[in-house]
C-alpha cells in the first residue's frame, strides 16, 4: 500500500496541534511534528485533496505533497523515532534502541503507521493517568488502541484481561507485534469500527478523537462496569464542554481533566449513584 505525505509548514506549536486534530477527521493516520512544521501520512486510497484544501484555506497555509512506497515507510519511522519517557513511570523505545534506565515499567514500541508512541501529549496524559489508578486483577478495554501501547501498559500495571480493539489493519498488525515484542500473555487483540463488546470492564480507555467518542459513547458506557473508571483524550480544549454534557447523560463522574500543548484528556467514574439518578429521571 502506498502512502500520501503532506507537509505543512509552521512552527506554531498550537496550530500544529489543530491541524492534527483536523486532519485526523479526513483520514490522516500518522504524524511527524518537526521545528519547522508538520508531516501528515495517509494511504492514497483515501486521499481526499479537497477536504484537504478546505482545511488549509480554513488556516490559510500551504503545503506539498507527495507519495511514498509502502516499503519505505518503517525506515521512515525509525529515522524519527526516539526513546521518551513519562517522568520516572514508564519509558518507550524502539527494539533498535537501548534499554531505558530507572523507569518503573518499559515498553518496546515499533511504530509502523500507528498512532501511540507515547511522544503525542494525549498518549503522554493516558499514561500519565494510568499512573495513579489500581490496574492489579482488573480487566481493561482499550478502544482504538492503535500501536497497543495503553493495552500493553495495563498488563504491566497488573491486568488480568485487556481487549484492545482498533479498525485499522495496520493497527492490528502492530499491535500483534508490539505485544509480542513485551511478552504480553493477557492481551487479546481484535478488528472494530464500534465500541459494542457486549462485555464490561473494571477501566475503559479511549485515546481516539471527539467525534468517534462521541458516536460510540453510549456504547462505553455499557462497557463499563459500574463504579468502573473511564480515561479519554484525543481531544482539543474546545471539545470537553460537548463530552461533559454527553458523559453526564451517562451517569459518569467527572474526576479530572488534564491538559497539555493544547490538549486535554479526562477521567470519569462510572457511579453508581449517578446510575441510579439518570435510571429516576
Amino acid at each position: 500500500m502506498n502512502y500520501t505525505e503532506i507537509n505543512i509548514n509552521t512552527n506554531d506549536s498550537a496550530l500544529k496541534d489543530l491541524l492534527i486534530a483536523e486532519l485526523t477527521q479526513i483520514a490522516f493516520e500518522g504524524f511527524e511534528e518537526t521545528d519547522w512544521g508538520l508531516k501528515a501520512f495517509l494511504p492514497d486510497e483515501n486521499f481526499n485533496e479537497e477536504a484537504l484544501k478546505v482545511i488549509t484555506e480554513k488556516y490559510e497555509i500551504e503545503y506539498e505533497k507527495t507519495n511514498i512506497p509502502s516499503q519505505n515507510w518503517n525506515e521512515l519511522w525509525e529515522s524519527n523515532f526516539n526513546p521518551m519517557t513519562v517522568d520516572d513511570f514508564v519509558g518507550v523505545r524502539a527494539s533498535f534502541h537501548a534499554p531505558i534506565l530507572n523507569v518503573e515499567h518499559e515498553i518496546i514500541i515499533t511504530p509502523k503507521m500507528s498512532f501511540g508512541t507515547g511522544h503525542h501529549a494525549t498518549t503522554y496524559m493516558m499514561m500519565d493517568l494510568m499512573r495513579n489508578m489500581d490496574f492489579k486483577n482488573k480487566t481493561v478495554y482499550d478502544f482504538g488502541s492503535g500501536t497497543g501501547i495503553l493495552a500493553i501498559l495495563a498488563e504491566k500495571l497488573g491486568s488480568d484481561s485487556v481487549l484492545a480493539v482498533d479498525y485499522d489493519d495496520w493497527c492490528i498488525e502492530n499491535s500483534l507485534e508490539n505485544v509480542a515484542s513485551n511478552t504480553c500473555k493477557f492481551i487479546t487483540i481484535e478488528k472494530s469500527d464500534n465500541a459494542n463488546t457486549g462485555e464490561t470492564f473494571d477501566i475503559v480507555l479511549a485515546n481516539i478523537n471527539k467525534n468517534i467518542i462521541l458516536d460510540n459513547i453510549v456504547y462505553l458506557s455499557k462497557d463499563i462496569k459500574p463504579n468502573g473508571y473511564i480515561l479519554l483524550s484525543g481531544l482539543l480544549p474546545e471539545d470537553e464542554k460537548d463530552i461533559l454534557n454527553a458523559a453526564e447523560c451517562q451517569g459518569w463522574e467527572h474526576l479530572k481533566t488534564v491538559t497539555k500543548n493544547n490538549w486535554i484528556a479526562l477521567k470519569f467514574l462510572k457511579s453508581l449513584k449517578n446510575l441510579q439518578e439518570v435510571v429516576v429521571a
